[in-house]
């Protein structure tokens, strides 16, 4: 059996990240465990119809932590890379407007600003009341009756889940804060007022998909890491991790970035820790599918809440990735039953977004405390079972390095 100082289960963002800060720590005692053929993650991409095609998704380099792209550059030189201003869109009611939705009523016509405006200063934040527990009553409590039934209900419940009152409160900051005075005020100014939480501005490659400077990385530690091994146990006490084909390596320092839910063996958990994360850990799945035609729009991102559209969301290719075609469809896994053919190409992620349950919050700050003592630790998206953005996840994977490295 194997033994290194650190060894590191998965090869997206965050592990690699991790991984890459130990070397630059000139510490090469350690391994990166990858069940897929190659690095990435969620961010892997392929080439399809010509040009890349990010299997995982619409994942973009925000440009607000320059430490990140600092990072990142070494291995990606910024001179590869585009830079475009956000141009994201949400397709309501036979027509679209510019996300975030309570900044943009001015570009319906005038009844429909009414009804909306009406409907928000009825909305619970804006008389007083107190703020809901669960994510679907806060939908109505901030924002109104109608963009609720309009928009965050369904486009939600597409995503996520059918059932939103499993979804908590405490995640809230990913999305748009839009006062009722900032939706009033864009109204009379024909402008949008209010905050965008990312992506407002991002960089993308000019020649490859997001997954090439995963990739990059991976191949400047490339003795350091193994594929195609699927960890089946990881024992707590003894700090060491076992694989299906029957691989073993034991290690001072365990740094997890894959889902705990797709462990089998937690062996040195408690059951009723065990119990607890496998009823409040729920992840969505979803499928990126490519259509190969262009759509007549400069916008980027289109999310789409309409019942009968089995997607969520598009990404126009075309509009980010230099000579491209077509774009691609992002739905979740029970929904693509709707399809009634095969894509050019699709691709189905098992595990792409963490719930954010409303027990949730306690449940994997017991997970990840008990594993931080025996000097097992969680990072990433699914490390710590929270919907971040690759910027943060390489945020937070080189402040890990930076303070548990020894």
């Amino acid at each position: 059996m194997e033994h290194v100082k650190y060894l590191i289960l998965g090869a997206g963002p965050a592990g690699l990240t991790f991984a890459r800060n130990l070397l630059d720590q000139n510490e090469d005692s350690f391994l990166v465990i990858e069940q897929e053929k190659t690095a990435g993650g969620l961010c892997r991409s392929k080439e399809v119809d010509g040009a890349p095609f990010d299997i995982g998704g619409g994942h973009f380099l925000d440009v607000k932590r320059p430490k990140v792209n600092e990072f990142l550059f070494r291995f990606m030189p910024k001179e590869e890379w585009s830079l475009f201003e956000r141009d994201s869109r949400i397709w309501v009611k036979g027509m679209t407007i510019n996300h975030p939705f309570e900044s943009n009523i001015w570009q319906m016509d005038m009844d429909r600003q009414i009804e909306y405006l009406v409907s928000i200063s009825r909305a619970g934040c804006n008389n007083g009341e107190p703020m809901p527990e669960k994510f679907i009553d806060w939908i109505q409590w901030k924002l109104g009756d109608k963009i609720a039934q309009d928009y965050m209900i369904p486009y939600n419940q597409k995503m996520f889940a059918d059932e939103l009152n499993l979804l908590g409160t405490f995640w809230l900051e990913k999305l748009p804060n839009v006062s009722f005075e900032e939706t009033l005020r864009s109204c009379l100014t024909h402008r949008a007022y209010g905050t965008q939480p990312g992506h407002a501005f991002f960089y993308y490659p000019k020649k490859y998909g997001y997954g090439e400077v995963w990739l990059r990385i991976a191949d400047s530690m490339a003795e350091h890491m193994v594929y195609e091994q699927t960890v089946d146990e990881i024992d707590f006490n003894k700090r060491m991790v076992s694989t299906k084909s029957g691989a073993k390596w034991e290690a001072d320092v365990i740094v997890t970035t894959i889902p705990w839910t797709c462990v089998d063996k937690l062996t040195g958990m408690p059951e009723q820790m065990r119990s607890s994360l496998r009823k409040e850990l729920k992840h969505s799945s979803i499928e990126t599918r490519y259509v190969p035609e262009k759509l007549d729009t400069e916008a980027q991102w289109i999310y789409v809440p309409e019942k009968e559209k089995p997607f969520h969301r598009i990404l126009v290719r075309h509009n980010f990735c230099k000579n491209s075609n077509g774009y691609w469809l992002e739905t979740r896994k029970e929904r693509t039953k709707d399809y009634t053919e095969d894509a050019c190409y699709h691709y189905m992620n098992e595990y792409a977004y963490p719930l954010n349950t409303v027990g949730k919050p306690e449940v994997i700050q017991k997970i990840l405390n008990f594993g931080r003592e025996r000097n097992v630790y969680g990072l990433g998206r699914w490390g710590e079972h929270s919907h971040y953005n690759s910027d943060l996840i390489v945020e937070m994977a080189m402040n890990m390095a930076e303070k548990i490295v020894k």
